[in-house]
């Protein structure tokens, strides 16, 4: 497309999504401020317009600024909008709720690109993203729009927490006893100033940095290993089913014994990927390693819908998770690039992820380490 390689494509991707990850922080505390269907009407239609715009692009500013809008609204802001609401709405079972919410990414990430991939192959890679664009309009916004605009009664205990944070009166009688701590709502600029948050973003950015440089790199690593092609795609499989089975468990885990006891946990299998993947040769170490990143994915997908509000509270929510997700696209900027330059220059993927993986486990002790420190401060 307009005669670039696939290095010009690869940086032009990586150009516009590091400039929505910049902007990420601005729109996603919205959120806190505008009611959460009010939101959907803005973004939705903003994100079926990029999708046209990458359908029908007649120049390369156009395409640039349609990568740029589907980063920002797409993972961006449609993920900031659905994980904030959650775990707003659901308190006692919050970690349940986020587990269901992270199902719906994982059933789009197995289903959505095979039906791109279909629709291109047979009438050209425009209908494709015509038929996302009417998709959203059709079918995603008006039922977005009417289950977000559902009135949703907190728990007693949950619903005067979150008053009086937000500074609002306490009209609703007291039918229940207090059973919820009450959590103190940071404002991001106090975050920002919170050492442990720095620690904690640490481990938020390695599923997102070594996820896509695994993913980017695909072809690469098949050719490396002797792999077939299609056997990376049935992989792909594997790792969806054992992030959503996960993903469940951590839930209801996180409902049982908190989100701050399981943050220690999520970055050892992720470790231990990269160690496979370090040293893989037959076909079968392809799905022990999807196996792994689907361990880990699934914890951290929840783990991180959860944590936010039970370290900073609910009334700035929408500006803290900003912060990480916006961090978290950076690092899936960021990934592919780094490493294929490194690859450039005569390092190996597979060495890499040695480093990589140590990277993981060391991160993993500075996770028990800020575990400790946080379930003392609460």
């Amino acid at each position: 497309m307009f005669g670039l390689t696939h290095g010009e494509f690869g940086r032009l991707y990586m150009f516009a999504t590091l400039a929505s990850a910049l902007c990420i922080p601005f729109f996603g505390r919205l959120i806190d401020v505008v009611q959460a269907h009010r939101m959907v009407a803005l973004v939705v239609p903003i994100l079926a317009g990029a999708a046209l715009l990458a359908g029908y692009a007649s120049s390369l500013p156009t395409l640039i600024l349609a990568i740029f809008l589907l980063r920002l609204f797409g993972q961006g802001m449609m993920t900031n909008i659905a994980l904030t609401s959650t775990a707003r709405w659901f308190v006692t079972q919050r970690g349940r709720a986020v587990s269901l919410v992270v199902l719906g990414h994982q059933g789009g990430e197995a289903t959505i690109p095979l039906a791109f991939a279909a629709l291109s192959i047979a009438y050209g890679y425009s209908i494709g993203w015509l038929a996302a664009a009417i998709a959203l309009i059709v079918i995603g916004l008006p039922f977005a729009y009417w289950c977000y605009r559902t009135p949703r009664a907190l728990p007693r205990s949950a619903s005067a927490s979150l008053r009086e944070q937000l500074g609002l009166p306490d009209t609703q009688p007291s039918m229940q006893p207090e059973v919820l701590p009450k959590v103190p709502s940071w404002t991001r600029g106090q975050v920002l100033r919170d050492p442990i948050f720095w620690v904690l973003l640490a481990g938020v950015l390695a599923p997102a940095f070594i996820g896509t440089t695994i993913f980017y790199h695909q072809n690469y690593l098949t050719a490396l290993h002797s792999w077939p092609p299609q056997l990376f795609a049935m992989s792909l499989l594997v790792m969806a089913l054992t992030t959503v089975c996960c993903a469940l468990i951590t839930g209801a885990a996180i409902d049982r014994l908190s989100a701050t006891f399981i943050l220690p946990y999520f970055l050892l299998p992720l470790g231990g990927a990269c160690f496979v993947l370090a040293y893989s040769g037959p076909e079968i170490t392809l799905f022990i390693l999807m196996v792994l990143l689907g361990i880990s994915y699934g914890i951290a997908s929840t783990l991180f819908g959860a944590l936010w509000p039970e370290i900073y509270g609910l009334a700035n929510l929408g500006a803290v998770r900003s912060i990480t997700v916006s961090a978290a696209v950076l690092a899936t900027a960021i990934g592919p690039g780094v490493t294929g330059t490194l690859i450039d220059l005569g390092m190996s993927l597979p060495a890499q992820m040695i480093f990589l993986g140590v990277y993981c486990f060391l991160a993993a002790g500075a996770m028990a380490i800020a575990s400790i420190f946080l379930q003392r401060r609460s």
